[in-house]
């Protein structure tokens, strides 16, 4: 992360917004019976209140010149169907209101839903070039943008058009001469907004990624927090949070001020408009072209038409920044899913634990490779151990076996079936794993150690648990089996967690288990337990063993001994150290 450009979104490829549009209009369109009436309500408020100008000139012309030339009775009359009018239409625009949140809030959770099974379908290399923070800003901050113009400003947009329209129509029936002043200030608002618009879309995009960016920072930092102390780099880290921070607040600044200048700007067109209309109404009206409850009309009319429009160039600096945190949201959606299988893969069934590597290769990036032309094989029941420096390629091995990730050249097989001829679900279904980063999720000792495997009686957690050697730690804690796990077992220690993890392997009846460390943080003499466990476990089973620590492998059946990419050595732990080879070299160096 140090060293890294926070707003290198600049070399992603650029979406066009009206394909943006149209995706949230489709989101829209899943509730569209929310929709019809929200613009039926939309339509029946804003009619009301286009009726009150007009009612307001009437009630004008009903009083004339002079002592006692009122009519008093029309005059009450406009009155109360003006109150009437505004008073039906503020109901049915609470009403517009309440359904629009609802619409939001719904189409929110559609979206959010959308994106979190997206995240459940990539492949897992996409997580290993994605920082998780930037993934938590798409699903909440850029689509509670989203949210926020679907429930807001569609329904500004909407409205101030019905408004504009109504207002426009009325202004050509009293009088299309003074219509003619908004020949001159209608185009330079519409002009000085498109401009603007255009000019802001690429700041809104670039303070989404820059605030992505920066949440990735902070969840990468807080995640490592205790590295971060005990190497004492916190003034380091701090000063890159501040090359962050400062790039997202100098981007969210930029955007900003583009965006307050154009309401302004768009609103004082509009007044000198509507004090263009006054002077020439009065003029008009001295002239005896028009009645005094007509100018007023117009006027009321004019204001109607002239605010929306500065509204709506509010609403479309809005939208830049709905539109560019859309763009990221579909544009993980458009992420590449996990490769699917093959239209004629079968379910791998009756699994005896066969496995085969054939001539396999692969690497990460296409120029490099990982492993190169790996062969071997394991029987059923067999204990095959993976051995070898870091960085050779022993994980990258289970990776493939598991496939999280294909190979490039070469096959593998399962009991005979190329394993890209069966289904991936089936294929993991077969296996289970047991990793050096446990992981334990919100629930009760139970769920987690029974995770995976369907409702199992508690009778056989109970005895997985005294298998390990961890049933006293948990009759120990208030509610035993039942106490909860929360933040990860943030207060169970990593050796505990590993033993859960290893209890919950022992429930799967999977007839292949894979080892990754599994036993690395625990002490000897818990190791010692382990092991015993494990032997029970691994019984009719294949078993792939990574271990740094020599000493849980030397009753392997077959020992690989992996480096730079190739199987340099494989047999017994006897043979292996009879020979003389790295396999000898490694263990000398970990016991003498």
């Amino acid at each position: 992360m140090i060293g890294r450009d926070p707003l290198s979104y600049a070399s992603r490829p650029k979406v066009k917004k009206s394909r943006t549009l149209l995706r949230i209009s489709k989101y829209l369109w899943r509730y569209k019976l929310f929709v019809i009436l929200a613009l039926f309500l939309s339509i029946i408020s804003n009619v009301l209140a286009l009726m009150a100008p007009k009612l307001s000139g009437l009630a004008i012309d009903a009083i004339s010149p002079g002592k006692g030339n009122v009519l008093f009775d029309k005059v009450l009359y406009y009155v109360v169907m003006i109150i009437i009018c505004y008073v039906v239409s503020a109901v049915f625009s609470y009403l517009l209101t309440v359904i629009m949140v609802v619409l939001g809030q719904r189409i929110t959770r559609s979206m959010r839903r959308d994106v979190f099974n997206k995240l459940t379908s990539l492949p897992v290399g996409f997580f290993d070039v994605h920082q998780a923070g930037d993934m938590i800003s798409r699903i909440s901050y850029d689509i509670d943008m989203v949210n926020t113009s679907l429930s807001q400003d569609f329904l500004t947009l909407f409205t101030s058009v019905i408004t504009i329209i109504g207002a426009f129509i009325n202004m050509v029936i009293i009088s299309p001469v003074m219509l003619s002043v908004f020949l001159v200030t209608i185009p330079l608002s519409i002009l000085f907004t498109l401009k603007k618009t255009k000019k802001l879309h690429p700041l809104y995009r670039k303070r989404s990624y820059a605030l992505g960016s920066l949440n990735g920072y902070v969840e990468e930092t807080i995640t490592g927090q205790k590295t971060v102390k005990a190497y004492g780099t916190e003034d380091k880290f701090i000063e890159s949070f501040d090359k962050y921070n400062s790039d997202a607040t100098a981007a969210c600044q930029d955007s900003d001020y583009q965006g307050t200048v154009v309401g302004p700007s768009v609103n004082l067109i509009n007044n000198i408009s509507i004090s263009l209309i006054s002077t020439f109404g009065a003029v008009i009206y001295l002239l005896g072209m028009l009645k005094l409850g007509d100018i007023s009309a117009f006027i009321l009319f004019s204001r109607k038409f002239a605010g929306p429009i500065s509204e709506i160039s509010t609403i479309f600096n809005e939208l830049q920044s709905a539109i560019a945190a859309a763009e990221r949201v579909f544009g993980l959606l458009d992420e590449p899913d996990e490769t699917a299988d093959a239209p004629d893969a079968e379910v791998l069934g009756d699994v005896c634990g066969n496995v085969e590597f054939r001539n396999v290769s692969f690497g990460y990036t296409e120029d490099t490779l990982i492993l190169k032309n790996i062969s071997f094989t394991a029987s059923k029941g067999e204990q095959i151990a993976i051995v070898g420096p870091t960085g050779a390629g022993k994980t990258t091995i289970i990776n493939l076996l598991m496939r999280f990730y294909d190979v490039n050249d070469g096959q593998i097989f399962i009991d005979g079936n190329e394993i890209r001829s069966v289904t991936r679900d089936s294929l993991r279904k077969a296996f289970t794993m047991v990793l050096q980063d446990t992981w334990l999720f919100e629930g009760t000792i139970a769920d987690n150690i029974s995770y995976g495997n369907g409702n199992v009686p508690l009778d056989k957690i109970k005895e997985a648990a005294r298998t390990v050697g961890i049933d006293k730690y948990i009759e120990s804690l208030p509610g035993g089996y039942n106490a909860s796990v929360t933040d990860n077992g943030i207060n169970i220690s990593k050796g505990q967690k590993q033993l859960l993890t290893i209890a919950r392997a022992m429930i799967s009846d999977s007839k292949m288990l894979i080892l990754d460390e599994a036993t690395s943080n625990v002490d000897t003499r818990t190791e010692e337990n382990v092991q015993r466990a494990m032997r029970k476990l691994m019984e009719d089973r294949t078993c792939f063993v990574i271990a740094h620590r020599l000493s849980t492998i030397k009753n392997a059946d077959k020992i690989i001994v992996i480096d730079g990419g190739r199987i340099v050595e494989c047999g017994t732990h006897k043979e292996l150290i009879e020979a003389g080879g790295t396999y000898a070299a490694m263990h000398a160096s970990q016991f003498m």
